[in-house]
């Protein structure tokens, strides 16, 4: 009996494939049972989220044989009639164990060292738990995983310090608001740098997020996808009276906002701190606006110096965790003979 593990994540696969393959919460207890009924799994757990479609399973079937039909079960179960080639990873024992532990501390996440995946992973867990879903290979793999992940995060600076431009930018918007979760956001211009940016503020803790797009098909295509709400592109200053964090990347050759319009829109606000992420090229903000109160503007280039001033700080503790997660698997394996 071994575990293995077959998915697709933001590093294998585009959005519009993991869509696709997406596991509805309600539907995973029958999913996982299916599993079991079929003879692949003894034990299974399966883990959706916007980044990735994993299933971890226990089995007696040699692992190439127990890939074929996870594949086989994936690709019926959601009724793909498409190809599937490298978007597909596969992992068999030590490297299954190996994935999980880098999975549960952040490692392989779109942010290094996001903690959001934790609790994705635990009520993974435990809702295959809680259906009987799992037995003694999962509950010790998944169990020794998380407590890897709790050492990772209190041992080691995994989680301090940029390695994006997108991470600097959540960094900057939790160092002017602590906390993001009460904070709002609007995207303007639904590209794929916006996506990311919008998708590490919600690893972060943020819950409201309202898109906006020359293209509303677009606009409302990413507000779907991030949960949020689309508003037409020449309305989106009336957003500036609710919301703290604007980012801003459209192809516009010029300056979509400027001091003169923004000046009266921090009245209506107030005054409250607003954090403008500006990863537009050419820019989509005027420089100028900085001169304004309360205004925090951060071009790209702002972004990527503080990503490139932790590079090496983040590369030594990605070392250091991956030390701890390989001597924490061999001594897994050699307790549990798994």
């Amino acid at each position: 009996m071994s575990v293995v593990v077959i998915g697709l994540s933001h590093r294998s696969a585009p959005v519009e494939l993991r869509e696709r393959f997406a596991f509805a919460g309600e539907k995973i207890p029958h999913a996982l049972q299916a599993l079991r009924d079929s003879g692949i799994a003894t034990e299974a757990t399966i883990l959706s989220t916007c980044n990735r479609v994993e299933i971890y399973v226990a089995t007696a079937l040699a692992p190439d044989a127990a890939f074929s039909e996870l594949k086989k079960f994936l690709i019926a179960h959601h009724a793909y009639d498409g190809a599937l080639g490298d978007e597909l990873y596969t992992f068999a024992e030590p490297h299954s164990l190996h994935h999980l532990f880098k999975v549960a501390s952040g490692l392989d996440s779109m942010v290094i060292g996001e903690t959001e995946i934790f609790g994705q992973l635990k009520q993974a867990y435990e809702l295959a738990f809680t259906h009987k879903h799992t037995g003694a290979r999962l509950n010790k793999a998944f169990q020794r995983a998380f407590n890897v992940a709790k050492h990772i995060r209190t041992e080691t600076n995994i989680q301090r310090g940029s390695v994006s431009v997108m991470s600097a930018a959540v960094e900057l918007a939790e160092k002017i608001f602590t906390s993001l979760a009460e904070h709002e956001v609007l995207v303007i211009g639904a590209g794929e740098t916006s996506e990311k940016t919008a998708r590490a503020l919600q690893s972060r803790g943020v819950k409201k997020i309202t898109v906006t797009n020359r293209s509303p098909e677009r606009a409302a295509a990413l507000a779907a996808e991030l949960g949020g709400r689309a508003v037409p592109f020449e309305q989106w200053p009336d957003e500036f009276e609710r919301i703290d964090i604007a980012v801003s990347s459209t192809a516009a050759p010029h300056h979509i906002l400027d001091r003169a319009t923004l000046e009266p829109l921090m009245k209506r606000r107030k005054n409250r701190p607003l954090l403008l992420i500006d990863i537009a090229v050419p820019r989509d903000i005027d420089p100028a606006v900085n001169a304004l109160d309360n205004v925090y503007l951060y071009n790209v280039d702002d972004l990527q110096s503080i990503a490139t001033e932790y590079l090496n700080l983040r590369k030594e503790e990605v070392a250091r965790c991956e030390k701890i997660i390989a001597e924490k698997v061999a001594a897994l394996l050699a307790r549990t003979s798994i």
